[in-house]
């Protein structure tokens, strides 16, 4: 083994950060239950060509694609148990801190548009009633259990101190500011000025459609954005498995609802860039991380 591979292995064994607090762990366990559940529903329900969300509707594709970042995520969050360290797991937990959050809140302003509220078929006005409870339970849990986070103390010589051990190649971090600033900036229109940003979509929206699908996309530009940040394919390892995981699952909605979308506009020509972006992201990093892991002769979290 190389001096170098040496020292990135002896990194490994030796993480520096806050220790993982279970409470983070646990949390990300049921929402990953819930997620893979609820999230199927809404993206099956899409796949056939009916609306199933929280609330009312004009298309199948808007509540589809939520439920499909769902379903993608699902298998990611029951890797939070994995890491060692609280900075190798929040650029999957703080992501999802927003969504859970965003979801809820969105679901509040926009109460009139529910299911329940509008009358809508049995099955789906309790879906609706069941959404933002356990939303509200949810969103109060993260917050908690990122408060008891960050009470927590660094260990060793922190994240300061600490020298990557798999840092990202200068090369890719032009792209992912881009494709992280594209989905915070998208996400960021559509829940500040929905009704504006809404009628941008390729695609028939309302006022929550916009507002829930910007909570996503808010979240997947935070997500990507924080990998800049931490600069380290080991620190991001989950999120690494949940990115492909959100765009494949994002591209077979889309594909199967395909008419609905103006695809030969700009915003459609810019979704499938997104889209494409956030699977080159996740397949090149996950290569990247395995090749650094072959070079330190051992294996990461």
């Amino acid at each position: 083994m190389s001096a170098t591979g040496q020292e990135a292995a002896t990194r490994a064994e030796a993480p520096d950060g806050r220790a993982l607090s279970p409470a983070v762990v646990v949390l990300s366990g049921v929402v990953g239950g819930i997620s893979a559940t609820v999230g199927t529903l809404l993206a099956v329900a899409a796949l056939t060509g009916h609306a199933a969300g929280a609330w009312v509707s004009p298309e199948a594709l808007s509540p589809g694609l939520v439920g499909a970042a769902m379903a993608g995520v699902a298998p990611a969050l029951f890797t939070i148990g994995r890491a060692r360290v609280w900075e190798e797991a929040r650029s999957l937990v703080l992501p999802l801190a927003i969504v859970l959050v965003g979801l809820f809140t969105v679901s509040l302003l926009n109460a009139g548009s529910l299911e329940a509220v509008r009358g809508g078929p049995l099955f789906l006005a309790l879906f609706s009633l069941g959404w933002v409870a356990v939303l509200g339970v949810l969103a109060l849990a993260a917050v908690g259990c990122l408060a008891a986070q960050y009470r927590r103390r660094p260990t060793g010589t922190g994240t300061a101190g600490r020298r990557p051990v798999a840092p990202l190649p200068a090369w890719s971090k032009p792209p992912l500011a881009v494709l992280g600033s594209g989905w915070l900036g998208i996400g960021a229109g559509l829940l500040c000025f929905p009704d504006f940003w809404g009628a941008l979509l390729p695609w028939t929206v309302n006022r929550a459609d916009a507002q829930g699908l910007g909570v996503w996309a808010l979240a997947l530009g935070v997500g990507v954005l924080g990998s800049l940040v931490e600069d380290d394919l080991a620190r991001i390892r989950p999120a690494l498995g949940a990115v492909p995981a959100v765009a494949v699952a994002l591209a077979a909605v889309l594909a199967a609802r395909a008419s609905a979308v103006d695809w030969a506009s700009g915003p459609g020509a810019a979704l499938v860039t997104l889209v494409a972006g956030l699977l080159a992201t996740g397949l090149s990093g996950r290569w990247l991380l395995a090749r650094a892991v072959r070079a330190g002769g051992g294996d990461t979290p």
